[in-house]
């Protein structure tokens, strides 16, 4: 075990001694624009020709946001005289796992709050993978071969649909150094939070002097306290919070100066559900036999 996994470890065990976590029917399909109106608020991306909003700017990902199950246990161990947690009823600075994207918008958008929208790239848009496969084969049908315009192809006609949706938003707070990515699933479920990545500066130092060491150890210490006073002590492990043994369900898991709470069932059945649809609803060939 490295030295700094004892370290972490040594801190828990003192912190817990002072101290004693709808299906949508069918896609937008009728031609209007889901993300335009709302007085310019949440305006399309510049390269679909509509001006974008400078706090909104971003870009269309095809990172693959599947969860990484195989990091987990198959099964999550419940530790003595622990019971399991709802952790559906945990918040990371007032968001949600289940949470519509329009709900976490209206609350740092519209609203004063701590945080705020990051300064670049404060929301990312995403295409399902599967859909981006088919509507690839459609541009290709229409004989759209070059690579720029094979893209704004598929965008167009994604934004069209109702396939382009907002997957990720970010949100900062600078004079803390913390940071908080929001996940959310495809308009097939609802574009509703399934993940919280909140993270902050308690593990950074700027130097290998003793004082900073001593200094980032206390920093740490303060943070699990914090911790501990909001969502109690963990009941699996050091570090996580479980709503039961199965990691399917929500749990949220503790870090240096990192809080990640996520529902993996839910970007499971979201990238199940845009499969299921994009193989039902490929528009192949008129083939006759």
């Amino acid at each position: 075990m490295g030295k700094g996994l004892v370290k972490f470890f040594s801190i828990f065990v003192m912190v817990v001694f002072i101290a004693a976590a709808p299906r949508a029917e069918e896609f937008w399909d009728d031609g209007s624009d889901p993300w335009l109106g709302d007085a310019g608020l949440f305006a399309a991306p510049s390269f679909f020709g509509a001006p974008a909003d400078d706090l909104l700017t971003g870009d269309i990902s095809t990172q693959d946001r599947a969860f990484d199950f195989e990091a987990l246990p198959t099964r999550f161990a419940l530790n003595a005289n622990s019971s399991f947690i709802n952790v559906n009823d945990f918040d990371i600075s007032g968001i949600m796992i289940g949470m519509t994207f329009e709900s976490v918008r209206i609350l740092f958008f519209r609203e004063a709050a701590i945080y705020s929208p990051a300064r670049r790239s404060s929301i990312i848009y995403s295409i399902p993978k599967e859909w981006r496969f088919n509507l690839d084969y459609e541009c290709r049908l229409q004989r759209v071969f070059a690579p720029a315009e094979l893209e704004m192809c598929i965008n167009t006609a994604a934004r069209k649909r109702g396939f382009l949706y907002p997957s990720e938003m970010r949100l900062e707070r600078p004079s803390t150094g913390e940071k908080i990515n929001v996940y959310f699933t495809s308009n097939a479920t609802g574009n509703v939070v399934w993940k919280i990545h909140y993270s902050n500066d308690v593990d950074l130092i700027p130097g290998d002097d003793p004082k900073f060491a001593n200094q980032r150890d206390k920093k740490i210490l303060a943070f699990w306290q914090m911790v501990l006073e909001k969502y109690g002590p963990p009941n699996s492990g050091n570090n996580r919070w479980v709503s039961s043994d199965n990691p399917s369900d929500p749990f949220m898991t503790a870090l240096y100066g990192e809080l990640i709470l996520v529902d993996p069932a839910a970007n499971s059945e979201d990238e199940i559900r845009n499969w299921e649809d994009s193989r039902d609803r490929f528009r192949s060939r008129p083939y006759s036999f």
